[in-house]
């Protein structure tokens, strides 16, 4: 194995699937010749031509809008949005058409569409440059949506997206781009549609996805410190969801927090919180709690570290779990 960033490893996946599927076309600002801004698609124009991998205007309603009629031809477009603010001028192109036309023509039409977006915090972007949409495309029916947050992923779920038949919103976590990893890019893909325990434990249970995992994982390593053995799991498909690994674990634990870059209201994570609420109440030595991004627009670069969830705010909220059924165990309430 070498070491291997997740941005080689998108790029690898583009590659092999242009390599393996003629249909396959990838399209949006920069990504031709330029390679795009993170480099993601570096080379890709050169080996493959201008009509595989090309640049558009800078218009992300078009680019959409192109994507769903290459889709109902027979293609399979993959469009870049550069940056994940940037994508909501083709929101309605995405929610209108894009989750709708297989259910509109009652399955004689499908558009299997993947949009990249590179996603969230952690690079200190200025204003519509970082933000955290997940719960915008989640809430629309029609749509798949994943998120990586190991190298191996960024291969296998970009190649199982690429393969699938329905639309799917690829959310790439900008922070993570360039860490790098002892790593071999998996031969076979995961199918979306499961979780993975990153970490087992057994104290309390961490559900994260994308770029709050590394967060976790520090944090329930930071936990042992305190006595602590937290487990992990990583969440990668939001939709579909894997209720029963996230479920699974939480049961064996008793005890769950859910973290997120998001604003915390009406987020992803509330879905998580009450799925697991519902499905392990009888398990649950605690309510579920969660950390999350503060209910504001994402503030400027310099303040960005006291908005995103952090491994101090993640113990802290593990420390308010309640072990009123242990009254000699080392946890305290808050």
């Amino acid at each position: 194995m070498a070491a291997v960033t997740m941005a080689k490893a998108l790029n690898a996946a583009l590659a092999d699937a242009l390599l393996d599927d003629e249909r396959v076309v990838v399209f949006g600002e920069d990504v031709g010749q330029l390679g795009g801004v993170f480099r993601i698609t570096d080379g890709l124009q050169a080996r493959f031509g201008d009509k595989r991998c090309f640049d558009t205007p800078l218009a992300e309603a078009g680019i959409v809008g192109f994507a769903v009629g290459l889709a109902m031809s027979g293609l399979r477009p993959v469009v870049e949005m550069q940056f994940d603010a940037f994508a909501y001028p083709a929101f309605e192109q995405i929610a209108s058409h894009v989750a709708k036309l297989r259910n509109r023509t009652r399955g004689a039409l499908s558009v299997p569409i993947v949009i990249r977006v590179p996603y969230a915090g952690g690079i200190g972007g200025v204003e519509h440059h970082c933000d955290s949409s997940e719960a915008y495309y989640a809430h629309t029916p029609g749509l798949k949506v994943v998120t990586p947050a190991t190298v191996e992923d960024a291969y296998s779920l970009l190649r199982a997206a690429i393969d699938d038949p329905d639309p799917v919103v690829f959310l790439e976590p900008k922070k993570l781009y360039f860490a790098s990893a002892e790593a071999e890019l998996p031969a076979r893909t995961d199918p979306i549609g499961t979780a993975v325990v990153r970490r087992p434990g057994t104290d309390a249970t961490l559900v994260a996805y994308g770029p709050a995992v590394p967060v976790a994982l520090a944090a329930a390593e930071a936990a042992r410190e305190e006595g602590w053995d937290l487990e992990v799991v990583d969440v990668r498909s939001i939709v579909p969801f894997d209720d029963a690994t996230v479920t699974a674990s939480v049961r064996r634990t008793g005890r769950c927090v859910v973290i997120q870059e998001a604003q915390g209201f009406a987020g992803v994570g509330a879905e998580i919180a009450a799925r697991v609420q519902e499905r392990c109440f009888h398990a649950l030595h605690a309510p579920v709690l969660r950390v999350s991004g503060l209910d504001i627009p994402y503030p400027a670069p310099m303040l960005e570290h006291t908005h995103l969830p952090s491994v101090d705010r993640v113990l802290d909220t593990v420390a308010r779990l309640q072990w009123d059924d242990q009254p000699d165990s080392r946890w305290v309430a808050a």
